[in-house]
Parts: C-alpha cells; structure tokens; sequence
C-alpha cells in the first residue's frame, strides 16, 4: 500500500486533533473533579490570600453539575479554595463543618430551596456574617428584593459571565475583610467620617449639618456597606415603622442626605426597584487625548 505527501498530511491532521481533544478532555475531568465536591487547591503563587496569608474558603451550591464545574473552577484558578454541595442540607453541613468565607448560592435546589438556606445561614450564629452571592436562573424583580431581604451581598443571573462572578466574589470578600467600623465609634467610607460617639459627620475634614435621622440613615449604610438596603429594611432599622407604609420617607430623606455630602453624595447608589446601596462609586472615565 503507497501513502503519498496528502496522506502523510491527513495522518498528521488526525494526530494533532487528537492531542487537541485529550488535553480538553483533562481540563473537563478537572473540572468535574471539583464538582463532585473536591477541596480545590492551586499552587501557592495564585493563591489569593489576605495580609495573614489566608486563603478564602469559597462553597459553591447549585444542583447542576456543569454550573458547579464552571464555577468551582474559574474560583479555584484565582486562587480560592472551593468546596461544592448540591442539595440545601449539603450546604448548610458544608457551611458548618467547612466555615466558608462566601457562598455562592442557587435559589432553586432540592429539598430546601436557596432562600431557606439563607435565612438559615443567617440565623445561625457561625455563619450570620458569611458573604453570600445568589446565582441563579430566577431574575425577576420579587425574587431580587427577597434575596436582598433575607440578607444576600449581591445577586448575579443565569446566564452569567465567569469573569463578573469572580470580580463580585472579590468585592464581597474585601468589603468583609475591611469592615469600616473603627476604635472610638468612628467610621470612615471614602471622604465621609462618622464619629458617632460625638454625633457629627464630616466630608474631607469638613463638618456637615445632618438631622438626627440623616445621620442614623447614612450610619445604618455605612454600617452594611457594599450590600443593598431594601426601602423595607430602611424603614424598620432607621423609623422602626412597618415596612408595607408609603416608601417615599426613604426616598426624601436619602435625596437631602445626598445633597448636604454634595460629591461624597455618588457614594449612595439607587438600586433600581429594590433601594439602595453605599459603596464606592466608580471612576470617572479617562478623557482620550
């Protein structure tokens, strides 16, 4: 039997996608390693790890294999070290027994939905302050309000981009390792300072006129930095008033709080439909020469 030059060139063809395909086949078991619930740890260089040294224990919960793949492995290639469960009861085990520093959260599992995890979660006095991401399918406006009612940091939806989920993985993680409450009653965000011992606010060294209830709101925000604030937790925490009453008060009172912090003021962001949220506002983007 002769092979010509075109057949030596199909041969070689067929070898090289063959090598393409085992190599993908690795990277795919790996994957589904960490999805049977693996500890995933990389090499020590990517580790992302705090001034200690320690490396952030991330949970991923979501009863679909492939999400929790994906998952579980754009997390573990930054450097978090990442366990997996995929029924309620799994996670609420794994968050007891494993201590996570952030659970990565579906709404819709078996046995006990996502929302009942997370009033669980935040019931229990070992994982009340753990960070908690919502990824799931359920986008609708309800669904968002309950999830940031029950407590959650941030809500991401299915579909989502791998790159976004670990940014807002590293968002909540640092807003939970720099807590703004300082010695003495002072907290500082930014340029604003809030000493609450003296009962004033001060933006960039400057004093600032507030009533007692703009400064117990901007207190309430500061304090949940980083997480959205429904109109309904406002209500109750700074009015102690019911949450079903009209929600324009919130709405007024934050309007004249951003206005006295004049630019300090970008540092409250309305969160449309839900409420709002204090955090650090964007940069501006830079002007092309």
């Amino acid at each position: 039997m002769n092979v010509g030059r075109g057949d030596d060139d199909d041969v070689r063809g067929i070898r090289r996608t063959l090598e393409r395909e085992e190599k993908c086949a690795e990277k795919v078991h790996g994957a589904l390693k960490i999805a049977e619930g693996a500890l995933v740890a990389l090499p020590s260089a990517l580790f992302m790890a705090t001034d200690t040294g320690t490396v952030h224990r991330i949970l991923v919960v979501d009863d679909e294999p492939d999400i929790t793949a994906l998952v579980a492995y754009h997390l573990a290639k930054e450097g978090y070290r990442v366990t997996t469960a995929g029924t309620g009861a799994d996670a609420l085990r794994s968050a007891r027994e494993e201590r996570p520093d952030l659970v990565v959260l579906d709404l819709m599992l078996p046995g006990h939905s996502g929302f009942e995890v997370l009033t669980e979660l935040r019931r229990r006095d070992e994982t009340r302050d753990v960070g908690v991401l919502l990824l799931t399918a359920r986008k609708d406006e309800p669904d968002r309000i309950k999830g940031f009612t029950l407590g959650a940091d941030d809500y991401l939806a299915k579909p989502f981009s791998p790159k976004e989920l670990v940014l807002r993985v590293g968002a909540i993680l640092r807003r939970l390792a720099a807590p703004p409450v300082a010695a003495g009653g002072r907290m500082v965000a930014g340029p604003i300072t809030l000493d609450r011992t003296a009962h004033r606010v001060s933006v960039d060294g400057n004093d600032i006129e507030l009533t007692a209830t703009e400064f117990k709101l901007l207190e309430r925000m500061i304090e949940r930095r980083d997480r959205v604030q429904t109109r309904a937790q406002l209500l109750e925490s700074v009015w102690q008033a019911q949450p079903d009453i009209q929600t324009r008060t919130v709405d007024m009172h934050v309007q004249r709080l951003r206005t006295k912090l004049d630019t300090a003021g970008a540092w409250i962001e309305t969160v449309r439909a839900v409420g709002y949220r204090f955090r650090e506002p964007p940069a501006p983007p830079r002007r092309r020469r």
